[in-house]
């Protein structure tokens, strides 16, 4: 299998680790950003979608009622026995498994789940994420404006405090988000409220972009 430049890293793990450190913390019943999801559902997800591509349901959505089916036997395991399969990660027949897919569809799947545990908790601040971390961050902002350009209602475009940026739509009128890596993909996972950035423009832009549906 070709792998792409780049992709043989361990950043997935990294987010891997600190997401089950966070539903630990959390607990089974704690609230997550995910609408009507527990830690427990959202641990259920994670396992079920690296162990279940019979049940791809949020990407087939025919097969939406077999995922919510395996999501929910998941679910009703004994917490430890459910983060125990988080830990062990993806068996060896996964698609997930093979080198380099880890790292390119977990990275801002961990990294965001691990923040919608955090961030429904009071008290919380952004994490401290190593350097190759935030630029793997940031090299998947792209990746994500190409889905949410589709969806934003104005002229969108995402900026790093460094001045690097990424017109997510063109148009007009446009807002401007200005946030670390970390925060712009947790704005453009549909978390809009929840990301720590700074959002200019002409107030029906900016009222647009934080009210829009983005995400998955």
């Amino acid at each position: 299998m070709c792998v792409y430049p780049g992709l043989m890293t361990h950043f997935a793990r990294v987010e891997r680790a600190a997401l089950i450190e966070a539903l630990r913390d959390a607990g089974p019943d704690a609230p997550t950003l995910c609408e009507g999801w527990t830690a427990r559902d959202l641990a259920a997800h994670v396992v079920a979608r690296e162990r279940r591509a019979d049940a791809a349901g949020i990407v087939i959505k025919s097969l939406a009622p077999r995922l919510a089916r395996v999501q929910a036997e998941y679910a009703a395991l004994p917490w430890d026995e459910l983060l125990g399969l988080v830990v062990a990660g993806p068996p060896r027949k996964s698609v997930f498994s093979i080198p380099g897919v880890d790292e390119l569809a977990n990275l801002v799947e961990f990294f965001v789940h691990c923040e919608d545990v955090r961030r429904a908790r009071g008290g919380w601040e952004p994490r401290r994420l190593e350097s190759g971390v935030v630029e793997a961050l940031w090299r998947r902002v792209g990746g994500m404006a190409k889905l949410v350009g589709r969806r934003s209602p104005v002229g969108l475009v995402v900026r790093r405090p460094d001045g690097q940026s990424v017109v997510v739509r063109k148009g007009a009128p446009v807002a401007t988000v200005t946030g670390e890596p970390g925060e712009l993909v947790v704005f453009l996972s549909g978390r809009q409220g929840h990301a720590v950035v700074e959002v200019e423009g002409p107030e029906e832009a900016v009222a647009a972009v934080r009210g829009a549906r983005f995400g998955v």
